[in-house]
């Protein structure tokens, strides 16, 4: 399964509730054992980079195997690329690779 975050929380409405469901997404995917791609680009960059709420939850992720990707050009576009926390630096081009060959791709 490959996960797409690309924006500040789940939904599109209020921000904040979002940002709780986000939360409790990640913590809940933290206890499953579903074997996941979490794919960060746009504003969802900013989940991974310093001073991000989310950081603790996406280290375990990551620590349970779940591999990380932030869009390196949305890491260029909000200048965090030196603020990367967790996870790695992905281009389009393994984006576009990664999405293909997945049995399923979820865009919260």
């Amino acid at each position: 399964m490959v996960v797409i975050v690309n924006g500040p929380g789940m939904g599109r409405n209020d921000v904040e509730a979002g940002r709780k469901t986000l939360g409790k997404f990640f913590r809940q995917l933290g206890f499953s054992a579903v074997t996941a791609k979490i794919i960060f680009y746009n504003e969802g960059v900013k989940h991974v980079a310093e001073g991000s709420p989310f950081l603790a939850d996406l280290t375990v992720l990551e620590e349970r195997g779940v591999e990380l990707l932030a869009c390196g050009t949305c890491l260029d576009h909000f200048n965090l690329r030196d603020k990367l926390k967790v996870g790695r630096i992905t281009t389009m081009d393994e984006v576009v690779g990664i999405m293909t060959k997945a049995d399923k791709v979820v865009t919260l």
